[in-house]
């Protein structure tokens, strides 16, 4: 009985301690913003960032709000400690005005998804 009780804590005790880790994004910004820009220009921003946490990081997909914007990222696991980049692309044809751009990203980390943001003013081609 001694030892099922023995074991049984040990269980409990090792899977409390697989549960408490994951991977985790720290960035070095999450918002971006670009100088004004003239309609028709393509502009590309990167954001970088690091593995915090104690797993490999993976990078499993990526929304956002329209067919302007596009992500780029290693589909590699970040191993802990280890920096990555996830490069954004905004096409800025038929846009004018201030655009707001969020970038959801979905990955094994405890709070998913983590947003990235960009801003520009897009000025009509004279």
């Amino acid at each position: 009985m001694r030892i099922f009780f023995i074991f049984l804590c040990s269980i409990i005790l090792n899977s409390a301690t697989v549960f408490g880790q994951f991977a985790e994004f720290s960035f070095e910004e999450t918002v971006h913003k670009f100088p004004k820009t003239v309609e028709g220009e393509q502009l590309s921003c990167v954001y970088s960032f690091t593995n915090t946490g104690t797993e490999p990081l993976i990078i499993s997909s990526y929304k956002v709000e329209c067919t302007c914007t596009k992500a780029e990222y290693s589909k590699a696991p970040i191993m802990p400690g280890e920096s990555g980049e996830i490069t954004v692309t905004f096409d800025t044809n038929g846009k004018i005005g201030w655009q707001y751009r969020t970038v959801s990203i979905y990955a094994n980390t405890k709070e998913t998804p983590t947003e990235i943001e960009f801003r520009v003013k897009v000025i009509p081609k004279e």
